[in-house]
């Protein structure tokens, strides 16, 4: 009697069973997080469950993807998202024309895919977005109202995520297989201001900060082409603000023409020979073959 009331003491407790309410994933941990909060909409998509819904799993998992697997540091930045996209209201800034003298030409969205009939799989598209600075008419005027500025830039990251279509995705992510990513260029050519100009590094110090912080793991490749030796202070804001190894997937040429052919290996044929000639390739140019936000 006394054996077997020790052999009950001694035994192992039983692992406790998780309530049908608690998350017991990674993925359901941050819809939690997601369903509490009072703003419901991350890049298009209308969170939920991402054991059912293949638009929410892509982007709750990016978010894990960007903090290697941490769901503490991923909750944080899905918050600290949450909690800018309610505020700023990213969707509806899409709808707002800006300043033509300001803001005209400075920044595209391109998508190439094989085929018309392919346009729409993230297997079978690329989407690019432009930002070319050296078309700035007057640093005073594009860059000196940064929350204007800001606003711009936001409308053209968000243009470019319309064309990644997530609402309308079909095929979850891992974080070893992501299709919906998008190219970046910034062209430099022609440029005419100095790291000296506060407004000018005003701007691109939060515009660092917001896409680290509010665009996770939606950057395949960057770009910076026809790059002048002053604009190195841009690599030294960067490293303060994003991951390394986003860093790595940063490049820097002196010469654009050259672009094209960083593309031999893409998804859809004949990339490279699809952008504009300018940079290498034997398609229209930018203002013929892109979009960008409204300016009036």
């Amino acid at each position: 009697m006394a054996e077997a009331k020790a052999q009950a003491t001694t035994e192992a407790p039983k692992p406790e069973v998780p309530k049908p309410d608690e998350p017991t994933t990674p993925l359901q941990e941050l819809w939690a997080t997601a369903r509490s909060h009072t703003h419901p909409e991350v890049w298009g998509v209308t969170l939920a469950d991402p054991a059912t819904h293949i638009p929410s799993q892509i982007v709750l998992q990016k978010y894990l993807n960007a903090n290697d697997g941490d769901v503490v540091k991923a909750r944080d930045q899905l918050t600290k998202t949450l909690d800018w996209r309610a505020k700023l209201q990213p969707l509806q800034l899409i709808k707002k024309s800006y300043n033509k003298a300001k803001f005209e030409g400075l920044g595209y969205v391109t998508k190439y895919a094989d085929s018309e009939e392919k346009a729409d799989d993230p297997e079978s598209r690329e989407i690019f977005t432009w930002n070319i600075y050296g078309g700035v008419k007057s640093i005073d005027e594009t860059f000196g109202n940064l929350e204007e500025f800001i606003n711009w830039r936001v409308a053209l990251m968000e243009l470019a995520v319309q064309e990644l279509a997530l609402p309308a995705a079909t095929r979850p992510i891992t974080a070893d297989s992501d299709p919906y990513k998008i190219y970046q260029v910034h062209d430099y050519k022609s440029i005419s201001f100095l790291r000296q100009s506060p407004s000018v590094k005003a701007a691109s110090t939060e515009t660092i900060k917001v896409f680290a912080t509010a665009y996770p793991e939606l950057l395949k490749e960057k770009f910076f082409v026809n790059v002048p030796v002053i604009m190195g202070f841009m690599y030294g804001l960067m490293k303060l603000f994003v991951a390394a190894k986003t860093i790595k997937k940063f490049h820097p040429m002196s010469n654009g023409g050259a672009l094209s052919k960083e593309f031999a290996e893409s998804k859809v044929p004949g990339l490279g020979e699809k952008l504009p000639a300018e940079y290498g390739g034997k398609g229209a140019d930018l203002k013929t073959q892109g979009k960008e936000p409204l300016i009036e």
